[in-house]
């Protein structure tokens, strides 16, 4: 268990909708391609965070710490 992965898993699931995606899909799958090695006893408490609260917290996240899937990031000109 690493609560440095958890932490990062929980900003990614607020910050980068592309990762937020992936991850409900498969779980698993998405925090080793995204290289947070989570436990089952970690994936399975983040997987119970509802889609619902993970959209409305990353719509009160400021735009310019957010990944919009499909948007070019302004700040590098890279596509997220």
């Amino acid at each position: 268990m690493s609560q440095q992965a958890v932490e990062r898993a929980i900003g990614k699931l607020v910050t980068d909708e592309s990762f937020r995606a992936r991850f409900s899909a498969d779980p698993a799958r998405a925090s080793l391609e995204a290289g947070l090695p989570l436990s089952a006893t970690e994936l399975s408490a983040l997987t119970r965070i509802s889609e619902e609260a993970l959209r409305r917290f990353a719509g009160a996240v400021d735009d310019s710490i957010r990944r919009l899937a499909g948007l070019v990031t302004a700040s590098c000109g890279l596509r997220s």
